[in-house]
């Protein structure tokens, strides 16, 4: 029981953690350029610039009818981590804003901050001359911080709703869901502040922070497969055995010009080992067939799995 509630404590901070890297993100770089990261983010950057409305109460204010619409359409599948998360998000991106970190006297002055861009003023942490650079450095730190919260089996619900809704109803796939679902939320912000800019931004912002998400939360890919195709397979496996320590599977193949039938060696194996591999291959037959390809996720003996389980445990 104890290192059940130690394991749920460690989520929630880790949880919190992201959503902290997710309010910097909002707050500092992205917000103040009216850059679209997609999402209730995105839409919440409307009531933020046309209303003064902060943006972790525009994220609650979009995000609680979603949460309805998700129980009465979805059941209860998006849980307690979610509604924490979302929580977390909302707060911190306020919490770290320019203007509370100056009444929490943790800025002593709002000067070095604040800039004049298109005709606002604006507080941002990097200047207008810097916009571009603003804009990478919040994607790639909104992407780590939502890739954190998805480590630690959370989530920030928001966009999750109605793509759940739109695979439901519709059959189409969730990476698909996704982009139509951002894209009206990018193409949105972008005809209210009728900008093409921030439309560009937006894209370049989502695909930045995708990748980074999917960075943080799985890690680099580490695992490369390996097929062999050689007449000396028998050899190349022995040698495998021996100095890679990895298991070989036969796949029985027919060559399509020749007629021929053989084995072709299929590996799996760490990164730092393919150049063993090579040079293994082409010691024993110069004449082999080799090809790489990278392995997203391996379960196994020898491999430690990438994939996140978000199931709740308890």
């Amino acid at each position: 029981m104890a290192k059940k509630w130690k394991r749920s404590l460690f989520q929630l901070i880790g949880i919190m953690g992201g959503s902290l890297l997710m309010g910097i993100a909002y707050s500092w770089f992205l917000a103040p350029y009216k850059i679209v990261p997609g999402g209730v983010g995105g839409l919440s950057q409307i009531l933020f610039h046309l209303f003064d409305i902060p943006m972790g109460i525009s994220m609650l204010i979009f995000n609680i009818p979603l949460f309805i619409i998700s129980f009465i359409f979805m059941g209860s599948r998006f849980g307690r981590r979610s509604i924490y998360g979302m929580i977390m998000v909302s707060i911190f991106t306020d919490l770290v804003s320019f203007t509370n970190l100056f009444k929490f006297g943790l800025i002593r002055d709002l000067s070095a901050y604040t800039y004049l861009y298109d005709g606002e003023r604006i507080m941002a942490i990097l200047g207008p001359s810097d916009i571009y650079l603003s804009a990478i450095a919040g994607s790639v730190i909104l992407g780590l911080g939502l890739g954190i919260i998805f480590r630690f089996k959370g989530s920030t619900a928001g966009t999750d709703i109605p793509v759940a809704l739109i695979k439901k109803h519709t059959g189409l796939s969730i990476g698909t869901g996704y982009w139509m679902v951002e894209t009206i939320i990018i193409l949105t912000v972008g005809l209210v502040f009728k900008d093409v800019k921030i439309i560009i931004w937006g894209y370049v912002n989502l695909f930045i922070s995708a990748k980074m998400t999917d960075l943080a939360s799985e890690g680099l890919p580490y695992v490369k497969g390996v097929y062999v195709i050689s007449k000396k397979y028998e050899e190349i496996k022995e040698g495998i055995y021996q100095h890679i320590h990895r298991g070989v599977t036969y796949l029985n193949a027919t060559g399509a010009y020749t007629g021929d039938v053989q084995h072709i060696i299929f590996c799996v194996m760490n990164k730092r080992q393919v150049a063993v591999m090579r040079d293994l291959v082409k010691d024993i037959d110069p004449d082999a067939f080799m090809i790489l390809t990278d392995v997203h996720d391996v379960m196994g003996y020898g491999f430690k799995s990438r994939n996140l389980d978000l199931s709740s445990p308890d």
